[in-house]
């Protein structure tokens, strides 16, 4: 019988830390989405950093705007953000206030709700496909831009809360280049997984788009 992860909501000091030890540190974490159908439990297993002012990949590289002030702090709240006209992504704030880092949770295991998430994900073949990737994962958990904001440290009075869960051991973390992200930020190994777990997505380089002639 799989024991039960911890369910003890992560306090606000855990995300009030540097975006590199806060991302890897969230792998095996549970993130609990509460909806008026029923909770559904999600183990963390896949993870990517974003730096602020200092990452030409970051939301927040050009300095603060309407839809990423969110991301300035405080820490331990979600920043959702809605891209290619189609799909919502959910990222955690961490760090000091005023320093806009986040990380996108890009894939997990369904522990609990996964006829909620079925529903939304019908296109999944497999229950390891619900939460692969970060679209698929905020479609199956009913993330949009009304849940930007939320604090996740705040528990059963939260719709969306992050916990204790059961971290793996060091041995199993993995790191590499970010998927999909090109220029100056393409090389930073800040993408965090764990390893061979079947519901970590595959890494894509980023592809340049071309312009219309």
């Amino acid at each position: 019988m799989i024991e039960r992860p911890d369910r003890t909501p992560l306090p606000r000091a855990f995300f009030n830390r540097p975006v590199l030890e806060v991302a890897p540190d969230l792998l095996g974490r549970t993130l609990l989405r509460r909806t008026a159908e029923g909770t559904i439990e999600l183990r963390l297993t896949e993870v990517e950093a974003y730096a602020g002012d200092i990452d030409p990949g970051s939301h927040a590289y050009r300095g603060r705007t309407a839809r990423n002030d969110v991301m300035f702090g405080p820490p331990g709240h979600a920043y959702v953000y809605f891209t290619y006209g189609m799909w919502h992504c959910l990222n955690l704030v961490c760090g000091p206030v005023g320093r806009a880092s986040g990380v996108l949770l890009r894939a997990g295991e369904v522990l609990e709700g996964k006829d909620q998430v079925r529903e939304r994900r019908v296109s999944a073949r497999h229950d390891r496909e619900l939460a692969k990737g970060p679209a698929r994962l905020a479609t199956g958990l009913d993330v949009d831009r009304g849940l930007n904001g939320t604090d996740v440290c705040a528990g059963d009075d939260s719709p969306l809360s992050v916990h204790t869960g059961t971290p793996p051991p060091g041995d199993q973390v993995r790191s590499g280049p970010r998927t999909g992200v090109g220029g100056e930020g393409a090389p930073h190994p800040w993408r965090f997984w764990i390893e061979g777990d079947p519901t970590v997505s595959p890494y894509r380089a980023h592809t340049p788009r071309r312009r219309a002639t």
